[in-house]
């Protein structure tokens, strides 16, 4: 049985955890516990596989654990076993780069003990089907996650993003445990297949809706709940980035979907609104800030922050379609959304495996102090650059067929009845534009700055490829971007199962079309062959090559990059990080990033060099989280007064709060 099976490689994940306490010392203890969870990560793949391409029948199984009157049940459908592949493959890929990565880490018992852990609580996230085995799991996730962020605790600024991630983890739990007590009403029905059959009043509807979006965004990185995730995800190692990044926020949009599409019952219309308003500027925004970012880790992490807000655009277009009966285009679009999530976990935890081999062999995330790395780590580079192409949504890789698949489901918009629906749907579309095309632009910078043009520094001048393990996890991922690009009807009709449980209907069959092509309504309107794309690029290329080789080799010139007209200039005036992005620091500077450029200008005579401060901040922490923070701090303090008072003023509130308690309960009663 499916539910035993994943159970059971659960179970093994918590005994890896207790192996690597006691091994953690040895040599090959990185080797041992890694390998073990790429295993298991490897055979928690294949059960979900088996599930989903199978259509296997929902299937449960409940323990005399948990609560007493409830136990602990434990479910896989159809919405599981997809978010299953996407949690294991990532896990998976984790583990191989982490068999090399790991011998790297200066501080192994900190984390090989918390990762089985993290990905046992993911997993049993997915498969919990009662309210309070969900809580339970995701406070299992969330703790050993912020203890992997904690590894290196003796940085100030890794304490910090600990800190605050732990905060916002307790706030979206709190808000996930209010909607699970509404949705459980008096009777106290907390498992999932009891809510299923309850209905709602309107407004508990809505507040649920809200404390869904709370609860599940703040782990998925929703704004303006994001402050952590641009602080956590590049304090953790690499490959914990890469799960935190392109994997753990998957949960949370499980969670969000699970909670709203699947236990609350029929959708009203007005439901898409906050989500689509949320979404678009997530997406927006995710990006501005990824485009100013210096560090190339927490770059990657702001872009996590958009590309969440695409999956929550395609799931905001599914509550329209679904609450209108429109199942054709709901299913488009919530294809769209799953295939998003699917498309990032892989090229995201690419690019994070990229900027760790990167960090490994420079010492440094600053891209300023980078460049060259092409011609120093040419496979590096090569993988790294199929991650920009892919998160650009550039063909013929798998992030522009799920954004394609986005904008068509936005164009069938006009065919909503709601004219609120008919004007936020486009503007919406405008929006999923600009953050694509904002990508495209943060990614040129991060890949040119940091691969081309020359080295830096001294260490980015000498740095080397990094060991095979960490390359061939790259790999396999760029292949699966390539393969999810190539033949995405493949994966649409994977994800059909899913789609139909959720929507009650699912796309047409893809892949009995002629041609490996896709066509999401009818052919007459849009279609996209993306076999056809990568021969065509594949072949324009090779000409190319072949032209420049046969009639300009002869007269090639060899100089240094971006010499500026001068010879044997200073690798420092090269085009920089921050000179590419100052248009659009620039345009939305003030109001939107808050960014201020400062000049030093030495007067005439003056043998200093000019310096360039470009300092950029977050509006949403300065505006909402800021002055909360300083308020909480200052109102510690002065509580932190009363442990100082003598026993007759103690006896004195004690006294006041007791008058005041029988006032308040003689007022109510």
């Amino acid at each position: 049985m499916a539910v035993s099976a994943t159970l059971a490689a659960i179970a093994v994940l918590l005994g890896t955890a207790a192996l690597a306490i006691a091994v953690h010392r040895r040599p090959s203890a990185t080797a041992l516990i890694y390998g073990i969870c790429l295993a298991v990560s490897l055979l928690l793949l294949a059960l979900a596989g088996t599930s989903l391409l199978g259509r296997q029948p929902a299937q449960h199984l409940t323990l005399p654990i948990g609560l007493p009157w409830l136990g602990a049940r434990f479910r896989i459908d159809a919405l599981t076993a997809f978010f299953q592949i996407v949690i294991n493959l990532g896990a998976a890929s984790a583990s191989l780069y982490a068999l090399g990565y790991g011998r790297h880490e200066e501080a192994p018992g900190r984390v090989l003990p918390f990762y089985p852990v993290f990905l046992a609580g993911m997993n049993l996230v997915l498969v919990a089907d009662d309210a309070f085995t969900f809580l339970v799991a995701w406070e299992f996730m969330s703790l050993s996650s912020w203890a992997l962020v904690l590894a290196h605790h003796h940085d100030r600024e890794n304490a910090r993003a600990g800190y605050i991630y732990i905060l916002m983890a307790s706030f979206g739990t709190f808000a996930l445990l209010l909607a699970f007590g509404l949705l459980a009403g008096p009777s106290g029905q907390y498992a999932f297949g009891d809510i299923r059959g309850m209905t709602h009043a309107g407004w508990l509807e809505g507040l649920v809706l809200v404390l869904a979006l709370v609860g599940a965004g703040s782990k998925a990185g929703l704004v303006p709940l994001h402050v952590w995730l641009p602080l956590a995800h590049p304090a953790a190692p690499s490959h914990v980035s890469a799960l935190m990044s392109g994997v753990m926020t998957k949960v949370a949009i499980y969670g969000f979907i699970r909670i709203v599409f699947d236990l609350l019952g029929p959708p009203s219309w007005w439901w898409s609104l906050p989500v689509l308003g949320l979404a678009s500027a997530t997406a927006v925004l995710g990006v501005l800030y990824a485009l100013m970012q210096r560090d190339l880790k927490r770059l990657l992490a702001y872009s996590t922050v958009e590309n969440v807000g695409i999956v929550f655009i395609g799931l905001g277009l599914a509550l329209a379609f679904m609450a209108n009966n429109m199942a054709g285009p709901a299913a488009l679009a919530f294809t769209a959304a799953l295939f998003h999530a699917f498309n990032h976990s892989l090229f995201k935890s690419l690019m994070f495996f990229g900027a760790g081999a990167v960090l490994t062999a420079t010492g440094a995330r600053d891209i300023e102090k980078l460049g060259g790395l092409i011609l120093r780590m040419p496979q590096t580079a090569f993988v790294f650059l199929g991650g920009v192409l892919a998160i650009s949504a550039l063909p013929p890789l798998n992030g522009f067929v799920s954004e394609w698949l986005m904008f068509q489901a936005v164009l069938l918009s006009p065919d909503l009845p709601q004219w609120g629906l008919k004007l936020s749907v486009p503007a919406v579309g405008a929006m999923l534009a600009l953050a694509a095309a904002l990508s495209a632009a943060c990614f040129v910078r991060a890949f040119g700055i940091a691969f081309l043009g020359r080295p830096r520094t001294p260490e980015a001048a000498e740095a080397a490829e990094v060991d095979t393990a960490s390359r061939a996890s790259m790999f396999v991922l760029l292949a699966l971007c390539l393969i999810a690009g190539v033949l995405p009807g493949l994966l649409i009709d994977a994800i059909a199962p899913t789609v139909a449980g959720q929507i009650g209907q699912s796309m047409p069959a893809q892949s009995t079309i002629p041609g490996w092509s896709i066509v999401p309504i009818a052919e007459s309107r849009s279609s996209y062959n993306g076999l056809l794309v990568f021969i065509f690029i594949t072949v324009s290329t090779l000409v190319a090559i072949q032209f420049i080789h046969r009639f300009a080799s002869d007269a090639l010139r060899r100089a240094p990059a971006w010499d500026c007209g001068f010879p044997n200039s200073d690798p420092a005036t090269q085009y920089t990080a921050d000179s590419f992005a100052q248009p659009v620091r620039r345009v939305f500077g003030e109001n939107v990033l808050m960014a201020r450029d400062t000049v030093d200008m030495p007067p005439p005579g003056d043998p200093r060099p000019a310096r360039l401060t470009v300092t950029v901040r977050d509006p949403i922490w300065e505006v909402a989280y800021a002055p909360l923070s300083s308020f909480i701090s200052y109102a510690a303090e002065q509580l932190n007064h009363l442990q100082f008072l003598t026993i007759r003023r103690y006896l004195s509130l004690v006294f006041a709060a007791l008058i005041i308690l029988l006032l308040g309960v003689a007022i109510w009663s």
